[in-house]
This record gives structure tokens, sequence and C-alpha cells, in this order.
């Protein structure tokens, strides 16, 4: 069976019950018109982030328009086990392969931290381009739930948000840390991996880390650059939940 074209519905909109009529505008409507060509009584798949997808059958479409109605709804739970990213703000070209890979590779989500050694200041919120690429990513590898998005101020904030995670761990390229991040620590409940910004954790911060009970971790003998410890994480984990 040919793969069908995804698009995405805000979850306020979501269709309460098979044969309910919906109806797309803006950026997803042009997708399916304009781009992909889609007509008529064309069966489409659409999702809302959250756990919710079906299958619809395309009724009207225009330039910004397109009207579907649904035929199969399902639900899918929530993982009970996750990892979320906490990386350090920096002025990168690379954030949208990470924010690709953490939806690609199951990441449970993104915090964006201010830290000493961060380029530029962090936006006090996620940026609407940032859940966009999200959007993006989820279409294109099938994901229904897509992560979360936040943003903090600096360690204080983000040890404030550690209190509800099971786990904290803290990569550290220091020799201090000698214990090696691995799947089976990822494989579990609820999992927080700080990751410095380009340059690096301040010794200072990285010890307010470590006297809040983070647990110091290896990525490997290599220094990677953040996008990539980042994807690393990502791995680790998804191979850990695969591995249960």
């Amino acid at each position: 069976m040919a793969r069908l074209n995804t698009f995405f519905l805000s979850p306020d909109e979501w269709p309460d019950a098979v044969g309910d009529t919906v109806v797309l505008s803006g950026p997803e409507a042009r997708h399916m018109g304009t781009i992909l060509r889609t007509g008529p009584d064309r069966t489409v798949r659409l999702f809302d982030g959250q756990g919710r997808d079906g299958l619809f059958k395309v009724v009207d479409v225009r330039k910004n328009r397109a009207e579907v109605t649904a035929v199969e709804l399902a639900e899918h739970p929530a993982p009970q086990a996750g990892m979320t990213l906490a990386i350090g703000w920096g002025k990168s070209k690379r954030r949208d392969y990470l924010l690709e890979k953490v939806v690609e590779l199951g990441g449970d989500g993104v915090i964006f931290w201010q830290a000493a050694r961060s380029q530029g200041s962090l936006p006090d919120d996620p940026k609407e381009t940032w859940t966009e690429k999200y959007v993006q990513a989820a279409k294109q590898c099938g994901a229904v739930h897509l992560p979360f998005l936040e943003s903090v101020s600096g360690p204080a904030a983000l040890i404030e948000k550690a209190a509800g995670f099971d786990r904290c761990y803290l990569a550290w390229e220091a020799e201090e840390a000698t214990m090696s991040l691995s799947p089976a620590m990822l494989s579990k409940g609820r999992t927080l991996v700080v990751i410095g910004p380009e340059g690096g954790f301040d010794p200072d911060e990285a010890r307010r880390f470590l006297d809040a009970g983070f647990s110091p971790v290896t990525l490997g003998s290599s220094i990677l650059r953040w996008e990539t410890a980042a994807a690393y994480c990502l791995s680790l984990a998804m191979y850990g939940k695969q591995d249960r």
C-alpha cells in the first residue's frame, strides 16, 4: 500500500467522531492542493501532534482551503519513558537539524537554556518556526506526538525544572565525567540530559548542576558539536527503548 500524504491539523480543530468534516487552511491547505495536487475523493492522513491521527477523505480543495471528512480515527497513548534534552543556547544554523532529529528519533522534548557561554540571548518563548520544524519532521517520519519546546533563563531555572524528572545527567567533557551514557540509562522513566552550548560549560555553571544532584556522564573521547552530542543522546535513547 502506497504511503499516504500527511497533514497537520491543530488539536483544537480535531473532529469528535468519524463522519465529521474539518477544514485545513493556510500552509497545510496549500501543501495539499497546490504542491501535492490532491484532488477530491483522495484519502489522506491527518495528525494533531498530541497522539491522534486518522484517515480522511478529501471533499474539496482550493488554494488556501481544504475540506476533509474523517473516515478512521485513532488515539495513541504518550510513551511512559522518554528523554528530554536541555541544550545551552547558541546562534546556530544547525538548530533546524536538531529539531528534526528530536522528532525522528523519538525525543520527549527540548529545553533551551541560557548558559554562561551562550552566543546571544535566548528568546523568552519558543518561536513558531521551531514548532513548524517539528511538524514537518513528523509528517515525514509518521510521528503522532510532537515533542515539547521550552526556554528557561539559566541554570537555576533548569535545576528547578529537573524536579519533574526521574534522572538527570550532565554531558560533560571534564575528567570528572567517567561514566559513559548508555541506552539502559535512558530507557526507563523521564530522563533529562543537559548539553552545553558551543563553547561548553563554564566550570562554576557545571558545579551548580553537580551540586543539584545531576550525574556527570561522558559521550566518548571525541569533542562533539552540540547538535552531534544531541543526536548521539537521542540515538542511545531510541536504542534503549527498542531493547526493552
